[in-house]
């Protein structure tokens, strides 16, 4: 039998260029547009975008192998091949039929995760078997879109493709508003993230809420970006939302990454570690080199019945968080998360910092000296959040030069205004990091603050109380608003009178 792909079905052979795969990327969305709930583009696109990847190298190393060999069958053997493809279901023979396309796609998408244990559940959400959503026509087109290009490793290299699925990810996540919120974080951010921890060669690295893994890639980007060995680092994670984590397991997939480990499940609840003995999750709570997080603000349900009583895991060391907000439940969770030596960073709303409910474990946090920094960030940075936030720096054991201190950065007026949201910049990023890395005063900027001042303060840790930016000290004129106000009023009132006897003249009972 012929394994091989004709190269009309594969794709032209031709080198893309960034921003040709992102614009043709984006444009399976435009198929989509109209007849698929835009929160369900991503699933669906991909979906196909992960399956083409994956039949187009698996026919690169068929090829390959069999020039070498000569051989069909060795060079089908799924021993000899990152990941199988069972026949009947690859790219080829789906396309070989103009019927029923939706349920092949799900044919072949089962038959792939059975076949891959690597891969089981990241086609869970995408279901095209729905012949109103997906007629055969439409899913023709869809289809015709993406085989335009070739997407083997030799005309589109992993880090290109994972560059063109994070733009994906990133565009989702901008028309999804308030939701797209929940599995991406601007890349920025995690960048100054990642910059203050600066991880290292052969480090553990865990996000407990990795979203679509852009945190566990930043951290891989960070030692590319130093000529470093990025393949060292051990990744881990876990995410609740499951259609979130097919997202993180294709994009750690599609930039090459076969090594990182990403639970599935609710982090406060039902915690997991990887065995590396079993080469399974279990419940528990394992210790990593590096912990970094964007939780869910102010998560309302977060297991405040089950902490109350006491933590299982014993993750509340610090105290039980109040009822309606879980912030400190996530940051506790992660501290727990860490090795002796190991470094936190996470991202907080800035009523972790000052609510009363919280003081409390503050203070306790305070005294056992573990915050290292706040990092104030300006507001409207994340979709669908105007309010700002802030990332928290924890260490288990600081340098002996900054014991007994918490240094405090205002990024408040650091950052690049936008139209719909305001972004920071290489320069601002630099301009963040670099100020924790100092750890000195700085003026508008930065300050060192003894832990003595914050508990004469109760232990608030507001970051205006002890830098100011100056971007935030306009004051409105009460006395001048309210005159607007009035004036304002007035004039309504008047427009309404006019019109009142304009209707009454035409007849109208009023």
């Amino acid at each position: 039998m012929d394994m091989t792909t004709p190269a009309a079905l594969g794709g032209a052979k031709l080198r893309l260029k960034q921003q040709d795969l992102e614009r043709h990327l984006w444009g399976a969305a435009d198929i989509l547009r109209g007849h698929v709930d835009a929160g369900d583009y991503k699933q669906y696109v991909f979906g196909l975008l992960f399956y083409k990847r994956l039949c187009d190298v698996w026919d690169e190393e068929f090829e390959a192998l069999l020039a070498e060999t000569g051989d069909q069958e060795e060079a089908a053997d799924p021993d000899e091949h990152r990941f199988h493809i069972p026949l009947e279901h690859r790219w080829d023979q789906v396309r070989k039929h103009s019927t029923q396309i939706g349920q092949r796609l799900n044919n072949a998408f089962a038959a792939i995760e059975d076949a891959n244990l690597r891969l089981r559940g990241v086609f869970g959400a995408v279901d095209f078997a729905n012949q109103e959503k997906f007629p055969d026509a439409r899913l023709e087109l869809l289809l015709a879109h993406f085989e335009k290009y070739r997407l083997r490793n030799c005309d589109v290299p992993a880090d290109v493709l994972g560059d063109a699925y994070l733009y994906l990810i990133k565009m989702f996540a901008e028309g999804a508003g308030k939701k797209g919120g929940e599995f991406y974080t601007p890349r920025q951010i995690v960048r100054l993230i990642v910059e203050c921890l600066d991880p290292k060669p052969g480090m553990s690295i865990y996000d407990p809420t990795c979203g679509s893994g852009g945190m566990l890639l930043e951290a891989v980007q960070h030692l590319k970006d130093r000529k470093q060995d990025a393949r060292s680092l051990s990744l881990y994670g876990q995410e609740k939302n499951l259609g979130t984590w097919a997202i993180a397991e294709i994009n750690l997939f599609l930039h090459d990454i076969d090594d990182a480990f990403i639970a599935k499940g609710d982090t406060l609840l039902s915690p997991k570690r990887y065995d590396p003995k079993t080469l399974e999750f279990v419940p528990g709570v394992g210790t990593y080199d590096r912990v970094l997080a964007n939780p869910p603000f102010s998560e309302k349900v977060w297991g405040h019945e089950i902490w109350s009583n006491g933590d299982p895991f014993g993750r509340d060391a610090y105290g039980c968080p109040p009822k309606g907000y879980g912030d400190f439940a996530f940051i506790q969770h992660m501290i727990s998360a860490l090795k002796a030596d190991g470094m936190l960073g996470v991202v907080v709303p800035h009523g972790v910092l000052s609510r009363g409910s919280e003081a409390r474990i503050r203070e306790a946090m305070l005294k056992e000296d573990v915050i290292e920094a706040v990092i104030g960030l300006a507001p409207n940075l994340f979709y669908g959040a105007s309010i700002p936030a802030a990332i928290l720096i924890v260490r288990k054991v600081k340098p002996e030069s900054r014991r007994g201190k918490v240094l405090f950065v205002n990024g408040d007026a650091t950052f690049q205004p936008g139209k719909a949201q305001n972004v920071l910049t290489d320069v601002n990023v630099k301009t963040l990091a670099e100020a924790f890395h100092t750890f000195t005063d700085a003026d508008k900027l930065a300050r060192v603050v003894p832990i003595a001042e914050l508990a004469a303060n109760d232990f608030n840790l507001t970051i205006s109380r002890y830098v100011q930016t100056g971007a935030d000290t306009k004051v409105a004129d009460v006395t001048t608003e309210v005159a607007k106000l009035q004036e304002a009023v007035a004039k309504r009132n008047e427009a309404e009178s006019v019109m009142f006897e304009h209707l009454k003249r035409l007849g109208y009972d009023i």
